[in-house]
């Protein structure tokens, strides 16, 4: 099955069990852990520099390693491809690349997190909306891991941030699912563009497109460069952010090319749990009741989407 209308066959249509889930726990783990460090960074760091910058910085130990196992000419791009990297860059990365920042300065990281939860129910609207089959064990998958997210969301779940109204966390909630919905849409139609078949070489394109859209923005807006003023915690945040751009969108860029959308989409289900121990082991965030009933649905809603999609024959070449 190609990745595009023009671009090169997959060369394995249908990898391994365990090609698969070495990126797939991978992405499970390192993402839950950037919301610790996003909320970290944005303590002193302009939230929209300190994210472009990260993207940026992220994509060279990858463009390095491919530069050595393949050449430069790897980088070598059609116009259409170099087209569809800035698309998915920024559809993919960017927009959401900006908004998780802006958002953990009013709202947690957990909440932020439990939002992020909605990809997949956006995952498989798109996919009904284009008469896909979708299988009961899925969506039985998806209707339970967004109750789990509902009840850790319940009152008394998750304490918000300090100062944050409720009409603040309601904003940037809502914020959140536009970047949900924004992340699901050109993953999902990421099929259907002529993208570089090399996992390396489209990571870093859209590390770099997103990264200088970003920091664009940031300085647009009047954000500025300040490294003195910077705390430990903050660049220590940046640090790990950081290596979690190169490890976690190579992870998720080879995925999305190999297996089901819907599974690869788990990530917004695992992630919150990771966010919500971080939250109460490193920060102190409360965990209630709502919120550890909420988590081991949340796993339970997983497993299904994990089991209902790998069930689910490869694609046929056409």
């Amino acid at each position: 099955m190609s990745l595009g209308r023009g671009s090169a066959q997959r060369a394995d249509p249908r990898p391994s069990g365990v090609t698969l889930w070495g990126p797939l726990l991978t992405l499970w783990v390192v993402w839950g852990t950037t919301y610790i460090g996003t909320a970290a960074m944005v303590q002193s760091i302009p939230p929209l520099l300190g994210a472009g910058s990260r993207y940026l910085v992220g994509a060279l130990p990858l463009a390095v390693i491919v530069v050595v196992a393949r050449g430069p000419r790897a980088f070598h791009l059609t116009r259409r491809q170099a087209a569809s990297t800035l698309v998915m860059g920024i559809g993919i990365i960017g927009i959401w690349g900006a908004i998780v920042p802006l958002s953990l300065q009013h709202i947690p990281g957990g909440i932020a997190a439990l939002v992020a939860a909605s990809v997949p129910v956006w995952v498989v609207l798109l996919r009904a909306l284009a008469r896909e089959r979708i299988g009961g064990r899925t969506i039985m998958g998806i209707v339970l891991g967004i109750g789990g997210v509902a009840a850790m969301m319940l009152p008394g779940g998750i304490a918000p941030v300090g100062g944050t109204t409720p009409e603040g966390v309601l904003f940037w909630s809502l914020a959140m699912v536009a970047a949900s919905v924004s992340w699901a849409f050109f993953s999902w139609r990421s099929s259907s563009l002529d993208l570089p078949q090399d996992t390396g070489v489209l990571t870093v394109y859209q590390l770099v497109w997103c990264g200088l859209a970003i920091m664009l923005v940031g300085l647009l807006a009047g954000e500025r460069v300040d490294v003195a003023a910077y705390s430990a915690s903050s660049m220590g945040g940046w640090l790990w952010l950081v290596l979690a751009s190169a490890i976690g969108y190579a992870s998720y860029t080879f995925l999305i090319a190999r297996a089901p959308l819907s599974l690869v989409s788990t990530f917004a289900f695992v992630n919150p749990a990771v966010a919500v121990f971080l939250g109460w082991l490193l920060l102190g965030e409360p965990l209630s009741r709502s919120v550890v009933i909420g988590l081991v649905v949340v796993l339970a809603g997983t497993a299904l989407v994990v089991l209902g999609e790998s069930s689910r024959p490869p694609p046929a070449e056409p």
